[in-house]
């Protein structure tokens, strides 16, 4: 499962996965966030993966990297962070990080959520 709630004071989106969460969730995720037109053009996203098994393959990426890549159309710019514990999730993070790469989209991993937050602060 995926729950997403925007911080007013943070202009964060603050999002957690939990369980399994399925290529399914994360493209509605991606849709849901794509037409929202109350977040900032210039979104910051903390994604905490920590009680989250990412229940997807390698191959799913390529669907999720698409569905980002339309989400872009509708933002200035997009800066991801997500706290990752896991080594599966781990390794699917460090190779979307490599496909989706482009120049309105930053996503980085980290192990705590205070260093997601000071990479994010300085954005």
């Amino acid at each position: 499962m995926i729950r997403t709630q925007f911080n007013p004071q943070t202009k964060i989106l603050e999002s957690k996965f939990e369980g399994n969460v399925t290529l399914a969730e994360v493209v509605n995720y991606i849709v849901a966030t794509k037409e929202n037109k109350t977040y900032p053009r210039k979104l910051k996203i903390l994604t905490d993966s920590l009680d989250g098994n990412f229940d997807f393959s390698i191959e799913d990426l390529e669907i999720i990297v698409e569905d980002n890549y339309k989400s872009l159309e509708k933002y200035e710019l997009i800066i991801d962070a997500i706290i990752i514990d896991d080594p599966n999730n781990t390794v699917l993070s460090m190779l979307y990080l490599e496909l989706a790469k482009t120049n309105k989209y930053k996503f980085e991993i980290f192990a705590t959520k205070s260093a997601a937050l000071d990479w994010l602060n300085n954005y």
